[in-house]
């Protein structure tokens, strides 16, 4: 990087625990790097005030106000449904290149493109980083990930936005600590900023969602016993089930780790789809994936932000009642079953190679 990254987050009107993924994500993994979040719906609290994590990071309503905490870049906070860019916030963005800051941004709109925008950032010396660009030599899926040698474990989800990200960044230091080499594979525009690698498997031509996931999946193995893939969507959405499939068949998870939201009981603005049970998912699954291999589901990872604790640890007994597997909230809670339950699983599989040879 040629400065350092002190962020001015855009979430005008959508910052909270569920509008502004981005946003949340980027204060959870990076605070370091932020330095204030615009929202005028929100302004004069603190990031811990609204997300309830981010501590005394500020809230302001204005760009004047927000330049007075010196950030260097702007990024914009929000993953809206089909990832464009909101119009009314053109005028701010071209304030911000004017001004000399950097624009990250994870929009399927991709900014750099955009003449006017281009255009300020020549001008100032900005740079626009449009991180849901894909590469250009893209390829479809050959099955190559069969020759490497590492764990690969996916994260999948009973819908989107339902912590298949954060679980995977959660049992980074947790699989670590149980002395395995752990490399996370980033495959949205919010794991690309923390990973600071990545490719947008959403933003790929059809053909090449399942290339795009297994060139990750190898690069990330390189270096790694266990490789963490990030997941996306679901395979009951109706607008997104595709990213899934393509992201299965070309990571070829050897293990997944289901994610579900308790208190979700119809898949995310399609109240016309019904959430399956968590068995019935993990059937699901299964069966997707057991055509080009194997991989059992091994531990539920549950999303209880909006549950009490005492509601939250039923769901989690429950859950586990009904799996007969480890499950956790790995940010309420520890994400130590599912590590455990990983490590478990790595260690198995190595024995079972071993005695193959």
């Amino acid at each position: 990087m040629s400065r350092p990254r002190r962020f001015l987050i855009l979430a005008e009107g959508n910052f909270g625990p569920m509008s502004s993924k981005t946003a949340n994500a980027c204060i959870r993994y990076a605070p370091r790097d932020v330095a204030v979040v615009l929202d005028s719906a929100a302004a004069g609290r603190t990031s811990q005030d609204v997300l309830g994590f981010g501590g005394g990071i500020p809230v302001v309503g204005t760009f004047e106000e927000a330049m007075q905490h010196n950030p260097t870049a702007l990024l914009i906070g929000i993953a809206p449904p089909g990832g464009q860019f909101p119009l009314e916030w053109r005028a701010l963005l071209i304030m911000a290149l004017r001004a000399g800051l950097d624009v990250w941004s994870g929009l399927h709109t991709l900014l750099g493109d955009d003449a006017e925008f281009a255009k300020c950032a020549a001008e100032s010396g900005a740079t626009i980083r449009d991180l849901r660009r894909a590469p250009a030599d893209l390829d479809v899926s050959y099955g190559r990930v069969r020759e490497i040698d590492a764990t690969v474990i996916l994260t999948v989800g009973s819908d989107c936005n339902i912590g298949k990200m954060t679980t995977q960044l959660q049992l980074l230091d947790s699989v670590r600590a149980r002395g395995h080499r752990v490399a996370f594979a980033a495959t949205g525009q919010t794991g690309i900023l923390i990973e600071g690698r990545g490719i947008a498997v959403d933003a790929v031509i059809a053909d090449f969602i399942a290339g795009a996931s297994e060139r990750l999946t190898i690069e990330a193995a390189a270096d790694a016993d266990i490789v963490l893939v990030e997941g996306q969507g679901s395979i009951v959405h109706p607008a997104y089930s595709g990213v899934t499939l393509g992201l299965m068949h070309g990571a070829l998870p050897h293990a997944m780790i289901l994610c579900a939201q308790p208190s979700r009981t119809t898949v995310n603005r399609n109240p016309w789809v019904p959430i399956p049970t968590l068995s019935e998912l993990i059937r699901l699954y299964e069966q997707l994936a057991e055509p080009l291999r194997p991989a059992p589901v091994v531990g539920v990872a549950l999303n209880t932000f909006d549950l009490s604790d005492i509601e939250a640890h039923e769901a989690v007994e429950r859950a586990k009642a009904e799996t007969g597997l480890p499950v956790t909230d790995p940010v309420r809670f520890k994400p130590d079953p599912l590590a455990e339950a990983l490590d478990a699983f790595h260690r198995e599989r190595l024995d079972a190679l071993a005695a193959l040879r």
